[in-house]
């Protein structure tokens, strides 16, 4: 906001209520960060949201709009009264920016034309990872590795990237980028092509590259050790550690997938521990500690009581939750022990004849992931409209196949996403499950996470994105 300058000395008195005043919007501004959602996962990527929970839970949410915004699975990002918009649409890929509290169009960047989703992962054709908001820019990963930065006010292209052209994942990208420090940090490729590279968020001039393989279907995740701050990227066939100032390699660990499988389920950060999961191989968490110019990893438990396939955990109050990929809530204690387990449904949704594969989490990956993989045709992943690959849960039915669906801290309850399209709350208590509400929040599929602020949900669907409240 622009004002006059005044040609006299201000009064105290008058100076004293705009330094009050200044102070208020700025504990306002704080107060509206708290509750943004800028990224996969949430503003810190461990999948925790700033919500108001109520005493007694309404049968139905308030809808409050609903727009069709194209394909995808992409989740959407938050900042301030911003909802940024990843999708597909007359033949190639779209950001768009909404009005968070009327739906309403603010712009639309153009089109970028883009092949879809072919062979096994047709089911899927539009992109599955989130934009990342930051520092005034919004970046886009395309579901053939396009990575693309916009102005965030204005979403005119400020550049873009195809490095590692041609080399993508079997079932396409799903691993979300990352802003931090001025830096836009990505995992790119597929199979033995491709690396970690860090952009310079303005300018999109690179600072570093890693190379070694190629991208999973997990998103990358920033954790500190000791006084190093570093990425951590689940790739093809290992776990790395990267500085992220200059992307040296400090600490790996192999994590090949036995037989067919995918690492999809993004790694959990608390503190100075790093936990990680996959399909087939349950849980496993290692103190990261620094030793000289390296990183050490100690494992602290291991736990092969479940697995996920398609789902990113999170912790809360130092108890990790989550769903497996029989399609069972699990919480783990903090001694690494199975504290209890519970069907996502009593009449659980069915499991597909032909189960789809273990891919994709997040956005990304969450849904990233979980599309990637859940177009496996060799496995009978479900198809768009429920043929040949289309189990129950496909894009033509309602079930969602096991081992789908997003999982978010919020406060005093644990929200979970299914693609059946119901919203479930229930209590983070590591004495037993305890379901509060159950939901229906949209006529098709959902696979993205819901974006949880205050009393607000947004739910990207099939095709739309669509505001509830708790009113």
């Amino acid at each position: 906001m622009e004002c006059d300058q005044p040609t006299f000395a201000m009064k105290t008195p008058l100076r004293t209520a705009v330094a009050v005043s200044i102070h208020a919007l700025l504990l306002t501004a704080l107060a509206t960060h708290a509750q943004d959602w800028p990224q996969y996962l949430g503003a810190n990527r461990e999948g925790r949201a700033k919500f108001t929970a109520p005493k007694t839970w309404p049968k139905e949410l308030t809808a409050k709009w609903k727009v069709t915004v194209g394909d995808g699975v992409a989740t959407p990002s938050l900042l301030g009264d911003r909802l940024y918009v990843f999708s597909r649409e007359e033949g190639g890929e779209i950001l768009r920016c909404l009005d968070a509290t009327s739906g309403k169009e603010i712009w639309k960047s153009e089109k970028f034309d883009v092949l879809p989703a072919t062979g096994p992962a047709q089911g899927f054709p539009g992109p599955r990872c989130s934009p990342t908001v930051a520092d005034g820019k919004v970046v886009t990963f395309g579901l053939r590795g396009t990575l693309t930065c916009y102005d965030a006010t204005k979403g005119t292209q400020l550049w873009r990237k195809e490095d590692f052209k041609g080399s993508l994942p079997r079932f396409l990208t799903s691993a979300s980028p990352l802003a931090t420090d001025g830096l836009c940090l990505a995992a790119l490729g597929g199979g033995d092509q491709g690396g970690v590279i860090a952009y310079d968020l303005q300018s999109g001039a690179e600072k570093w590259r890693w190379e070694g393989e190629g991208a999973s279907y997990a998103s990358p995740v920033l954790m500190t050790v000791g006084d190093t701050k570093v990425i951590v990227a689940e790739m093809e066939k290992r776990i790395v550690a990267l500085g992220v100032k200059d992307g040296k390699l400090l600490w790996e660990t192999p994590f090949a997938v036995p037989g067919r499988g995918y690492n999809a389920s993004t790694p959990v950060v608390d503190g100075d521990t790093l936990i990680y999961g996959g399909s087939g191989r349950g849980f496993t968490a290692v103190k990261l500690a620094k030793d000289g110019d390296k990183i050490t990893g100690k494992e602290l438990w291991k736990n092969t009581d479940n697995s996920v396939q398609f789902n990113t955990p999170v912790i809360k109050d130092g108890n990790l939750f989550a769903l497996s990929g029989n399609n069972d809530f699990v919480c783990i204690g903090k001694d690494g022990k199975t504290a209890w387990s519970a069907p996502l449904s009593k009449t659980a949704e069915a499991a597909p004849t032909n189960p789809p594969p273990a891919a994709a989490t997040g956005d990304g990956a969450g849904t990233n992931a979980q599309v990637a993989a859940r177009a496996d045709g060799d496995r009978g992943g479900p198809g768009r409209d429920g043929g040949r690959r289309g189990g129950p849960g496909g894009r033509g039915g309602g079930g969602g196949g096991r081992g789908y669906g997003q999982i978010v801290d919020a406060g005093s309850v644990i929200l979970a996403l299914t693609p059946s399209s119901e919203l479930v709350a229930f209590q983070p208590n590591e004495k037993s499950y305890t379901e509060l509400a159950r939901i229906k929040v949209a006529d098709s599929p959902t696979y993205a996470y819901p974006v949880i602020s205050g009393k607000r949900i947004f739910v990207k669907d099939q095709n739309s994105v669509a505001l509830f409240t708790l009113d």
